[in-house]
């Protein structure tokens, strides 16, 4: 094995081993509290994680321009005055956005679980913000290790913390909330120790770096709405269910979508570690590590698919008051397979590329029909099935037509691959939401081994390129 390998597979180690305690601990969040806390509070706590995932919206694109503009740069090489001006700059804007919305939640908003969920989301707004600039230097800069370990200490912290309040006999979702910022804040310290020359300067060496900033949020903030819009295609969707429902089947409905999801804490420790590799990799070889990439990727996810028949038994007899919303894991789960395409390969290669504008055109797109689908199946025919069923069919809509793209510049045909996956992921979920029994197993089993048997000669050759790439 060469030493680049050795790196990638060392890096790869240290982001697999956070993204397994994030698993754990997500498993926790989303097995055990909603088991604890009752169907209305677990609501308003998904209400919470709802909104605070758009928080990095306020950062108009900042850090993610830091991230493309330095992807591939050594640490070492880093301008740390110009750095310690933005780090400081980025955290007086933060301050700023976070009051507005802490005095506009309690003036305008009557409600006051929904104004403490808001107040809670504007602290998050500036400790997420702020903890946002030094963890994609790490990542840009390749220190994967230093970003792994506060990642995971976040995640622990919280995690313990719950565990705490719930042994202890706490029943309150406000409790949760905050424990989840102690978390993030305590990492954001461990964050800036690890940056800490970019970080703590000397005052009289910080200077207004506007252009810097300017350029920063011109070329991020193409990525920051791209990523925004793609979180927005489920969104619109959960955000629909919410306002034509109820607090209680929205925290039913984002609970089947929190355990699809989980299987993408995996796909994002690769892609994290993939991306300032392609950055320092010659463009003519891109093609050819795209296909062996995706044809290892897709074995794996189509496989991983025959999880959720175990995990359907387990999760209704754990959880009996969500049997009705775990029915629709059914339609749910293979989002998987296409956001973790998505966040895996074609992103991770659009950033390499510098095709944010082609990013941000595709989920734009996307996002349109979620608006136009979401209205029809919530507003107009009030139907949660179709509303949900909505989610898989826009994610693969968006998936298919950025490998379309993607495809063109690389100069690489895809289309049988496409079709084949499409054709498995709508197998999984006629069988699965029509027939109620074990039987399904085996028909997802017999096509997924068809599937294999299709495509043996190019799992072949992946398997014969991985080995070239260790070595070479």
């Amino acid at each position: 094995m060469n030493s680049k390998a050795k790196v990638f597979v060392k890096n790869f180690s240290y982001t697999l081993t956070a993204n397994i305690t994030s698993l754990l601990i997500s498993t926790l969040v989303v097995i055990i509290v909603p088991k604890l806390i009752g169907v209305q509070d677990y609501g308003y706590f998904q209400l919470y994680l709802f909104y605070s995932s758009y928080v990095g919206f306020f950062q108009f694109g900042w850090n993610d321009g830091i991230y493309l503009r330095y992807g591939g740069n050594e640490y070492n090489d880093l301008d740390k005055r110009l750095f310690f001006s933005q780090f400081w700059m980025l955290i007086i804007s933060q301050l700023i956005l976070a009051s507005i919305i802490m005095v506009t939640s309690v003036s305008i908003t009557n409600e006051k679980e929904r104004s403490f969920i808001l107040i809670m989301v504007a602290l998050c707004l500036i400790i997420a913000g702020v903890r946002a600039m030094p963890l994609f230097i790490l990542q840009a800069t390749n220190r994967i290790k230093d970003y792994a370990q506060i990642t995971m200490m976040d995640r622990i912290l919280y995690c313990c913390l719950t565990v705490f309040l719930l042994i202890a006999g706490v029943r309150e979702y406000k409790l949760i909330i905050v424990a989840d910022l102690v978390g993030k804040f305590i990492s954001l310290v461990c964050a800036m120790y690890c940056c800490r020359d970019v970080v703590f300067c000397r005052i009289s060496t910080f200077y207004f770096s506007f252009k810097e900033t300017i350029e920063n949020i011109t070329v991020g903030i193409k990525l920051m709405f791209a990523n925004i819009a793609s979180m927005l295609i489920i969104g619109v969707v959960r955000f629909g269910v919410e306002r034509s429902w109820n607090v209680s089947t929205f925290g039913k409905v984002s609970l089947t979508l929190s355990i699809s999801n989980l299987m993408m804490l995996f796909i994002d420790a690769v892609g994290i570690v993939m991306f300032p590799i392609l950055r320092r990799t010659d463009e003519k070889k891109l093609p050819s590590i795209y296909i062996t990439m995706r044809d290892f990727l897709m074995v794996l996810l189509l496989g991983a698919l025959i999880v959720y028949y175990p995990l359907k038994v387990v999760l209704l007899a754990w959880l009996p008051e969500y049997a009705d919303s775990l029915m629709y894991m059914a339609l749910v789960f293979p989002m998987c397979v296409f956001e973790g395409k998505m966040s895996l390969l074609i992103n991770t290669y659009l950033k390499t590329l510098r095709k944010e504008k082609l990013m941000l055109k595709i989920n734009l797109i996307a996002l349109a029909l979620s608006l136009m689908i979401t209205f029809v199946t919530t507003i107009l025919l009030k139907n949660l099935n179709l509303a949900i069923a909505a989610i898989v069919i826009l994610l693969a809509f968006r998936c298919a037509l950025a490998e379309m793209f993607l495809s063109k510049i690389l100069k690489i045909s895809l289309y049988k691959d496409v079709v084949l996956e499409l054709t498995m992921t709508l197998i999984f979920i006629l069988t699965g939401w029509f027939i109620n029994s074990w039987f399904v197993v085996l028909i997802y089993a017999v096509a997924y081994i068809m599937y294999l048997t299709i495509k043996r000669k190019d799992i072949t050759n992946t398997i014969k390129n991985v080995k070239i790439l260790m070595k070479a």
